[in-house]
């Protein structure tokens, strides 16, 4: 008897609860063309539905007393998969990009990843910018910071320092986003 109610409770849940699957004994009723019907039983609010040939949808399952809307459920569905979609059309993924230095780079291979990660901040992407160091380049760790104060100061006028140069793990790595 319990998994049959956990199953009928996980179907009612996942989506919205129609017709006979509201079991609440008040309801505020919303007619078809958006009028407050007010506060009724289910079963007269389900009677309701049916003469006018649509579907009790309970919208706002959480209210007191929840929220049923007469409505045609299919309809209904479709327009909220549209909305969903367009919404997920519009969005933005903000993607990570990584510049990767060394302490003894020349100023032209330095030009070259300042040029790419120019390129990136224009797409809309944040920059990682990071200063790898191997070996006895550990020991002067500090003394090569000014490499990532330099990368930073040449796309100030397209980009802002989003954190800070930090030491992370053979690394000093530092992130950059565009200007707004």
């Amino acid at each position: 008897m319990n998994q049959i109610f956990d199953k009928w409770r996980c179907t009612t849940i996942s989506d919205l609860m129609v017709n006979e699957q509201i079991r609440d004994r008040e309801v505020r009723l919303i007619g078809e063309n958006g009028e407050q019907l007010g506060i009724m039983s289910s079963r007269d609010a389900y009677k309701m539905a049916q003469e006018a040939e649509l579907d009790l949808v309970k919208i706002a399952p959480n209210a007191k007393p929840p929220v049923c809307k007469i409505i045609d459920y299919g309809k209904y569905r479709y327009e909220m998969a549209r909305k969903e979609k367009d919404a997920r059309k519009k969005q933005r993924i903000i993607e990570v990009k990584e510049v990767r230095l060394t302490p003894n780079i020349d100023t032209n291979d330095l030009n070259t990843k300042v040029s790419a990660a120019r390129k990136f901040l224009e797409k809309g992407d944040k920059v990682k910018v990071s200063l790898c160091f191997r070996g006895r380049e550990m020991a002067h760790m500090s003394k090569s910071r000014y490499i990532l104060d330099d990368f930073a100061e040449t796309l100030k006028d397209i980009a802002v320092i989003d954190k800070p140069s930090k030491v992370e793990g053979r690394s000093l790595v530092m992130f950059l986003t565009a200007k707004k």
